[in-house]
Formats: C-alpha cells, structure tokens, sequence
C-alpha cells in the first residue's frame, strides 16, 4: 500500500487521525493533514482505507 495526500485541498476536519493515528496527524498551526507513515504496515490498512473513505475533503489517495 502507498498513500498520497493532496494536502492544499485538506479542510482539517481530523476523521484520518482518529482512524488512523499511526499513519496521519495533523498540523498544530492550522490541523492540515500531515502523512507520517506513506507505506504503512499490513495491520494499518484497513484504517487506512476507512480513513479515505470518510474523509470530507477526499484528499488521501491509496494505491494498493
């Protein structure tokens, strides 16, 4: 799995971090997503997936 961020369209709602705190977190000055984790392990994506899929703003791509 590799993921993709289009961070410029990231609106900060937060949805990945909860879902997936291992692999995104957010900014302190303004919450934009930040990708800690571009090629995370196999137990990380199904939170992955979730995360893409519910996020608001659909910015986080995953190629399997």
């Amino acid at each position: 799995m590799k993921i993709t961020l289009d961070a410029d369209k990231c609106c900060a709602a937060g949805q990945c971090v909860l879902i997936a705190p291992e692999v995104f977190d957010q900014r302190d000055e303004d919450g934009v997503v930040v990708l800690l984790d571009a090629e995370p392990p196999a137990d990380q994506h199904d939170a992955v997936r979730e995360a893409a899929a519910i996020c608001p703003a659909a910015v986080i791509e995953v190629q399997a």
